[in-house]
């Protein structure tokens, strides 16, 4: 189950989007993210969904790398279509019984939420398959620096949430390994009540946490011995710079959403 977890794990390459500056990913993912939510027709997020598809393929990830990310959501995607379903108003009535009322308007609302949650985790997970943890933290920083002149922590904040992305398939890792030693020694997380499966769930979380600050203990001491102490007069090894290819991608996500804004205009 946890191996379906994509989310902080990288792909390792040399395509074309594999070499964009990590800048340019977090605008453009930003860019992406405005874009699907601003969509009000089914239909176009048919090119979105092209975009994706197409970007993987480039990136010359496999495909099933992007379906396993959205493996874990299934649940989470069901329940959400199913409150957006009963609860948004509008439209045709198209079936009411008691306090059910389901109309039009909230199955279009439905299809559009899975469908934007669908495009976000996908997009999501792209950027972490094909930028090292290293990079992600360098282009976010660089993004926030004009912040620090009112004192804003830049450096720290990147590196915490790149340490974060850095230790989720660790830690993923670690609790499929904890699993499955106790499933070997008979342990059942699959039958039984909710409430009894929760509680089948406290000898995998307990050694879990206790790893997991173990590990935090061990890094801020490393991170300590080697003198480490923020950002201020760190240098690097990589100055990040703009290329070509950067300008391109920054070209395509701008058409893309130039089209979508037109087409939603005239309709």
């Amino acid at each position: 189950m946890f191996k379906d977890i994509t989310l902080g794990q990288y792909f390792p390459g040399n395509s074309p989007i594999h070499r964009l500056d990590p800048r340019t990913k977090l605008l453009l993912m930003m860019a992406f993210i405005a874009v699907a939510f601003s969509v009000q027709n089914m239909w176009l997020f048919l090119p979105l969904a092209a975009f994706v598809v197409g970007v993987t393929l480039l990136a010359q990830v496999p495909l099933s790398y992007v379906y396993r990310s959205l493996k874990p959501l299934k649940w989470i995607l069901i329940f959400m279509f199913v409150i957006n379903l009963l609860v948004t108003p509008g439209g045709a009535p198209l079936w009411d019984w008691r306090i059910i009322h389901i109309t039009t308007g909230g199955v279009r609302q439905a299809f559009y939420f899975a469908l934007r949650l669908i495009l976000l985790v996908s997009g999501t997970s792209l950027m972490t398959l094909t930028t090292t943890p290293i990079a992600l933290t360098d282009g976010l920083e660089r993004l926030l620096l004009p912040l620090s002149k009112l004192k804003f922590p830049a450096h720290e904040l990147a590196m915490m949430m790149t340490i974060a992305l850095r230790f989720i398939p660790t830690l993923l890792e670690e609790a499929d390994k904890i699993m499955k030693a106790q499933l070997s020694r008979g342990a059942d997380f699959e039958t039984g009540s909710l409430v009894r499966r929760a509680k089948a769930m406290v000898p995998i979380l307990v050694p879990l946490f206790v790893s997991a600050f173990h590990r935090a203990d061990e890094l801020a001491m490393a991170m300590e011995s080697r003198c480490y102490h923020g950002g201020e007069g760190r240098t690097r090894m990589h100055v990040l710079r703009f290329s070509v290819g950067d300008g391109l991608a920054a070209a395509v996500m701008l058409a893309l959403a130039a089209l979508i804004i037109i087409v939603q205009a005239r309709a």
